[in-house]
């Protein structure tokens, strides 16, 4: 196969992030099985990433992520920014036979831009479609840019325009998937975990409250806001509370929190989380959104750990109820399918994700998705492949 891409990870973070970061994961996991297809990749993120590529395009030393606590009028200019720096890119080479972009809003909004000389442009969705109505509602990416989702779900939410535009889904993936099918059932606690950055979205406070009344441990790991260890939270004093995630974490969260039947952890990465996900009970999710891609809810069956959640968003597409996890509309039941989570077969588990959520599908998945982009385009707009 001869063909590059230019991967637009943005400004935020590296590749891959040094915790929590879940854009710069899925990358992290999908560029090399592409490179193992033959794909060139030249990726648009900051220059203190490491991921293996063919070049690395930045504007920004370092991830921009702690900028996004300041007010709107201070920080809006970092994305554009880094969108600026892979425009003139793309103007200045005509190697690049497609762009495959991660940027939320902005990136899809400026390659639109860039008019009918530009490559070909695969914009996916990572997050809730509902939060941009005004640009989702009206957009036009003429024959060159096409979006995909992370869920069935997700597209099924989008605004008429956008979905006129949509080339399909992909499911996320994780490296854990790899072989999973093969790894022996670790030992299991009595906790049950939710992993992910703590906002009202995701739902830990109601997790918190539920693991309070059913007497089931309850692990909290992922940042608040910037913070990624309890110690930093407490040091940034008052001023952290002008981020609403700090807020909802003092207000809502942090009462349920006593150190013992419920903890919070912070941040954890590397073999200290897969460790604390493969030694759950279950997973929680109790979920307030429409999740449209679940990193973690994929990490989770590959691990071998049972997922317990609201039937919300993906998580329906990605949970066989009963097989590989416990679902239900009904929040209040989530404690007592907590604790019929034990009875599910976590080797069910990482079978299905060995199956279904390893890189090199979602990889396929996406070289099948960047000849459907390009096949649309006049060939006037295409170098030779």
């Amino acid at each position: 196969m001869s063909l590059t891409v230019l991967m637009n990870a943005g400004p935020w973070l590296s590749v891959p992030p040094p915790g929590y970061g879940g854009i710069e994961n899925v990358i992290a996991t999908l560029v090399p099985e592409l490179r193992r297809l033959g794909v060139r990749v030249v990726l648009a993120s900051v220059q203190t990433s490491t991921l293996p590529v063919d070049e690395l395009v930045s504007v920004f030393p370092d991830g921009q992520f702690p900028q996004l606590q300041r007010p709107y009028n201070q920080v809006c200019g970092v994305a554009q920014a880094h969108l600026g720096g892979v425009v003139r890119a793309l103007r200045s080479r005509d190697d690049i036979d497609l762009v495959h972009d991660h940027v939320e809003a902005v990136g899809l909004a400026t390659l639109a831009a860039m008019g009918p000389d530009a490559p070909p442009a695969l914009h996916t969705l990572h997050w809730d479609l509902a939060k941009h109505p005004a640009l989702y509602g009206t957009f036009d990416g003429g024959d060159r840019v096409r979006v995909n989702g992370v869920s069935a779900a997700q597209l099924a939410r989008a605004p008429e325009a956008l979905r006129a535009h949509s080339v399909g889904h992909v499911h996320l993936a994780t490296p854990l998937a790899v072989g999973a099918d093969r790894r022996p059932t670790a030992g299991k606690g009595d906790y049950a975990l939710i992993l992910g950055r703590i906002n009202p979205g995701k739902g830990q406070d109601l997790g918190a409250r539920l693991a309070q009344r059913v007497g089931v441990p309850l692990v909290l790991a992922g940042p608040v806001g910037p913070y990624h260890r309890p110690a930093d939270l407490a040091a940034a004093g008052d001023e952290a509370r002008q981020n609403p995630d700090v807020r909802f974490f003092l207000d809502e969260v942090a009462p349920h929190v006593d150190g013992d039947l419920v903890r919070w952890v912070g941040t954890v990465a590397g073999q200290e989380r897969d460790d604390l996900l493969a030694g759950a009970r279950a997973t929680l999710f109790p979920l307030r959104w429409e999740e449209p891609g679940g990193t973690a809810v994929v990490e989770s069956l590959a691990l071998g750990t049972p997922v317990v959640a609201t039937a919300r968003g993906c998580l329906p597409e990605l949970i066989e109820h009963g097989r590989t996890g416990l679902l239900t509309k009904d929040e209040e039941e989530l404690g007592e399918l907590l604790l019929a989570a034990s009875l599910l077969d976590p080797g069910e588990c990482r079978r299905e994700a060995a199956v279904r959520f390893t890189p090199a599908v979602m990889a396929r998945e996406y070289v099948r998705l960047y000849d459907q982009v390009r096949r649309r385009v006049p060939a006037r707009h295409l170098q030779p492949a």
